[in-house]
């Protein structure tokens, strides 16, 4: 009951003391409240600014790239079989290329081969960032020493 009383007397306090500050705020007006707006001044607009990087800087988007490649030089397991090239016997040093949608293989000796256990999503996880365009496959191909 006795904390009723209290909270009761505090609630008139904070009223009170709520009274006498707006009393005293009544006349005053805050700097620049109920003045006219300035209007800014007309500058020339800005000069248009290529924001873009330089040709040279920009990297294709994935619609102008007929596909990518990347090495793999460990042996490559897949469903705990070791992939192994049908025609050489090669079971390391694989380029792996991601084009149309499906996984090819193609080992050193040139021999290339579809690979349906592997999708774009497994390239992906594991390819890192390219580090070059080509213009043709030879191209990349010799960039990567096959």
């Amino acid at each position: 009951m006795f904390h009723r009383i209290r909270r009761r007397a505090r609630e008139r306090e904070d009223q009170r003391e709520f009274t006498e500050l707006h009393a005293r705020l009544q006349d005053q007006v805050p700097h620049g409240f109920g003045a006219p707006a300035i209007e800014p001044e007309h500058a020339e607009p800005a000069a248009m600014v290529d924001d873009f990087l330089p040709p040279e800087l920009r990297v294709p988007s994935h619609d102008q790239v007929e596909g990518k490649i990347m090495p793999w030089k460990q042996p490559l397991v897949l469903d705990g079989e070791m992939a192994v090239c049908a025609e050489c016997g090669a079971y390391r040093d694989w380029l792996i290329l991601s084009t149309c949608g499906a996984i090819w293989l193609r080992c050193r000796a040139g021999h290339q081969r579809v690979e349906t256990r592997l999708d774009t999503a497994w390239y992906n996880r594991n390819s890192g960032p390219a580090d070059a365009t080509y213009a043709t496959f030879e191209d990349c191909l010799r960039h990567l020493g096959h």
